[in-house]
């Protein structure tokens, strides 16, 4: 990944649209948690995945790309 990838425009969503986006495509989402893995353990979504920002670059061919992905 390009550094300026990170420049590239993205939607955010609020929590009632990101409950709305997983009551209609539940099995099309990915709740990816970019925190770091204590703060992880200390609490996450339920099945969220783990991926520390610090490691995006390199893990990012672990995504389904065909799938929603709501960043948190």
């Amino acid at each position: 990944m390009k550094w300026m990838q990170f420049f590239t425009p993205v939607a955010s969503i609020n929590w009632e649209e990101a409950n709305k986006l997983v009551d209609e495509h539940a099995d099309e989402v990915i709740f990816l948690d970019v925190r770091q893995p204590g703060e992880y353990e200390g609490g996450h979504l339920p099945g969220a995945k783990l991926l520390p920002l610090g490691d995006l670059d390199n893990r990012l061919g672990e995504l389904d790309s065909n799938k929603h992905i709501v960043i948190y």
